[in-house]
């Protein structure tokens, strides 16, 4: 696995758009509230073509547009590393237009995004044997004050933190719109998480940190885009430490997008599951629900699984490496991701 160099001080940050861009608001508010900010703190930020776009369907651009972007920041020396201008929904067409090899053979940066950016923060590792940085989009960086969360992420692609925990509580509803662009996470929601682990583990494991956003996850399974068997080969020493969380998936999606991983040998070398809380969080029909979605399929692996975790749509969210080696360990009502480049 390609560790990038950390960022450093007065370093040039990349701000792409191979999803959406920020063109509309709340987004273009924040966006530029966070390029004020790097700015003030010595750092250069550099936007691409993409940036301020509208033109793709669920997207910022066509995908050839997009993919050109993703290639020209990779590959050539504009910036020291990458951070997603925000999600969307369709950059998945823009696969067919990135150059893994060169990317695999370029120096190695930092890509942070998430939600739709699991399309890149997935297959860097998997494809170009790059880490990646599951993280906040640009646009969380506008907020004021920072959550520290936000400052985590910072933190971790500046090198200064590898260790994460989780934090005090969550948004369930946000206050953010276009009228209050920059206003911090709205916290309302108790840290909640839950473990379930075999008799024979405790509430601990370890392994190569892999994942995403379900959604997305599901959507790459059985294409030529998926090298999951064997990059769990690869590191079938270490064994998998699986992350994913869900946005658009209800209970019933969720159960059959984990069949489908399930079913395509995903889950052959695991060792454990991180699921962030889910986008539809108190949803339930025909009796399914967040829980019986997932444990229904991944309890058959006697691993320990951590559910309701600081991962995904409902923020705050912990900033993993994808690629990385992890463990993770959990406490009463606490849990520390700790990641090694290695």
């Amino acid at each position: 696995m390609r560790y990038p160099a950390f960022l450093k001080e007065k370093g040039r940050i990349g701000f792409i758009a191979p999803s959406f861009g920020c063109a509309g608001e709340p987004y273009r508010t924040c966006f530029e509230a966070a390029l004020t900010k790097f700015t003030r703190m010595g750092f250069t930020v550099v936007k691409g073509p993409n940036a301020y776009e509208e033109k793709g369907l669920g997207k910022s651009n066509t995908p050839e547009k997009c993919g050109e972007e993703i290639n020209t920041f990779f590959r050539e020396d504009l910036c020291d590393c990458i951070i997603s201008c925000g999600g969307g929904e369709t950059m998945c067409e823009d696969l067919d237009y990135v150059d893994f090899e060169g990317i695999k053979e370029a120096p190695a940066k930092w890509y942070m995004g998430y939600s739709d950016n699991t399309n890149l923060t997935f297959t860097l590792p998997t494809l170009a044997d790059t880490a990646a940085v599951y993280g906040p989009c640009a646009a969380n960086f506008g907020m004021d004050p920072w959550h520290p969360s936000v400052q985590d992420a910072l933190d971790l692609l500046t090198g200064k933190k590898l260790v994460m925990e989780n934090y005090d509580g969550w948004e369930k509803e946000k206050l953010k719109d276009e009228e209050h662009p920059l206003l911090p996470y709205n916290i309302t929601e108790p840290f909640g998480m839950q473990v379930f682990t075999p008799d024979r583990t405790g509430a601990c494991a370890s392994g190569r940190l892999i994942g995403g956003c379900l959604d997305i996850l599901q959507i790459l399974c059985g294409t030529k885009y998926d090298k999951m068997a064997e990059f769990s080969e690869k590191y079938a020493s270490d064994g998998i430490l699986l992350f994913f969380e869900s946005c658009d998936l209800n209970p019933m999606g969720i159960r059959r997008a984990l069949w489908q991983l399930e079913s395509a040998g995903w889950f052959s070398r695991v060792k454990g599951f991180l699921v962030g809380r889910a986008f539809h969080y108190d949803e339930e029909f025909a009796g399914m629900n967040r829980i019986n979605a997932v444990m229904g399929i991944l309890e058959k692996y006697n691993v320990p699984v951590f559910m309701d975790v600081d991962l995904g749509h409902l923020p705050p969210m912990m900033p993993v490496i994808s690629g990385s080696y992890a463990t993770v360990k959990a406490g009463e009502g606490s849990l520390q991701l700790q990641m090694e480049l290695r």
